[in-house]
Formats: C-alpha cells, structure tokens, sequence
C-alpha cells in the first residue's frame, strides 16, 4: 500500500508537528506502507521523509523542476521523480496512491487535500482521505467543514468521508480498512 501526505514545508511553532511528522514516518515503514510526497527535505515533509527512510520503508518524492532547481529536493529518498509544473506533480502523487493524508500544513496542503476530496466526491477515484489533528491544529477547519454540512454545502456523506483522528496509528488503521484494493503501480 502507498499512502500521499500532504503537509508543511515548513516546521510550524509547534515541536507536536514535528514530532507528529517523524512519529507518522515511522509508523507508515513499520506496516510496510510506502510514502508518496511532494519530494523536498525541509519542514515537515523532510521530517516525515527522513523517518520513513530512518525506520527502513519506501519513500518516493514527486518534485516540479522549479523546486527542483531551488535545491529542495530530498536527494536521499528510495524514488525522486521530476515532472514539468504542479498540476503534473498533484496528478502524478494521486496516480501513485492508494489513499491521501494531511498533516498540519498551510494553504498548499490545504489544496492539495481538498482537491483529491473533491476528486472522491465527483467519483474519479474511491480512495480515502483523512486529516491527522496534531494538537488540535485542524479543530477550527473540521468545524468549518461541519458547518458547510449544516448550510446545505456539502452532503453528510461526503463530509464524512473525510476521515479525522488525532492517534496516527487509528487513523493508519482505519485507513488500511476503507482504502480499496492496491494498484499496480
């Protein structure tokens, strides 16, 4: 199974997202998932690359040639792979995962999930999505996200679709429930 994360480029104030990060990595080798990310080695995502590596699993980074160029990338990992613009970076991360997590990050993150949420919701793919709450970094958002329900915005269906743990190893558990079947990849 091969997981995408979302998350920061940078390590935010709190040590909890750092930790979470490393924590997460770690987890994701110790079942044999592999990571699929956006390929850079600073912020949170290098924290969570490096644990994965350091714990003996896969990771495989997808990085635009202009970050590339600006020296982000995480040249250690098991598969770097370099495409063309953004839009070929999120395509390729989607086609490669068998299920899609955020850790804290900012509004990239935020993009990156909601538009493989989207994806789900209109039935191009049928693969979970899931937020990882480190110290309640996401509570304001899952509120929000309720009240779109309440608003008649979005189908409770579909809101619940959208997993939430705070525990990294009940939501990977969880995940590994409801993800469908691995792809060939």
């Amino acid at each position: 199974m091969r997981l995408c994360v979302f998350c920061g480029s940078s390590l935010g104030v709190s040590e909890a997202y750092r930790e979470a990060a490393q924590g997460f990595g770690a987890a994701l080798a110790r079942r044999g998932i592999e990571l699929v990310y956006g390929g850079a080695h600073v912020g949170l995502m290098g924290a969570l690359a490096d644990a994965v590596l350091a714990a003996g699993g896969r990771a495989i980074g997808v990085i635009p040639e202009a970050l590339l160029e600006r020296e982000l990338a995480h040249r250690g990992l098991t598969d770097l792979r370099v495409v063309a613009s953004m839009h070929e970076r999120k395509a390729l991360m989607a086609s490669l995962s068998d299920g899609f997590v955020a850790l804290p990050g900012g509004i990239g993150t935020l993009e990156e999930l909601f538009e493989v949420w989207t994806w789900s919701q209109l039935g191009l793919h049928q693969k979970p999505c899931a937020l990882l709450d480190v110290d309640g970094f996401y509570t304001g958002l899952i509120a929000f996200l309720d009240h779109t329900v309440a608003q008649g915005f979005v189908k409770p269906k579909q809101r619940q679709a959208l997993l939430v743990e705070s525990n990294p190893e009940v939501l990977l558990s969880r995940l590994t429930l409801v993800a469908p079947a691995p792809v060939t990849h």
